[in-house]
């Protein structure tokens, strides 16, 4: 399936300057279509508003972490098939573990750059 770049992509991270880099690096891939969030409660309420294509969310964040977030999408039958990406600075494999059991479509380590974040997105919508 090829990936559509027009659909809206959702970035939720709590850290200004993350957002800013993976909103360019979206841009560089060919997404003009991007959406912020600053924690998973803000993401919840966009995700509620406006239907996206993907979400691609930190993992730690205050209130409400990355994780949290995952597992409030998946067990909400209307957000439940959304494309879910988590980033992650350490790469804990019980971390990986529990998004997998989660629901996470895929996984980034930071640093990342925008082949790495197309190489990801190309595999979420490959599967």
């Amino acid at each position: 399936m090829a990936i559509d770049l027009s659909m809206p992509v959702l970035v939720v991270d709590d850290y200004k300057t993350m957002v800013r880099i993976i909103r360019n690096l979206l841009k560089q891939i060919g997404f003009d279509d991007v959406d912020e969030a600053a924690d998973g409660t803000e993401a919840l309420a966009k995700l509620k508003e406006r239907k996206y294509g993907l979400v691609i969310s930190d993992w730690n964040m205050e209130p409400m972490t990355g994780y949290e977030l995952l597992k409030q999408v998946r067990g909400d039958d209307a957000l439940s098939d959304i494309p879910f990406i988590m980033i992650t600075a350490e790469a804990k494999s019980e971390n990986v573990i529990a998004a997998k059991k989660a629901g996470v479509n895929n996984y980034i380590v930071k640093p990342f750059n925008a082949q790495t974040l197309k190489g990801k997105i190309d595999a979420v919508f490959e599967s």
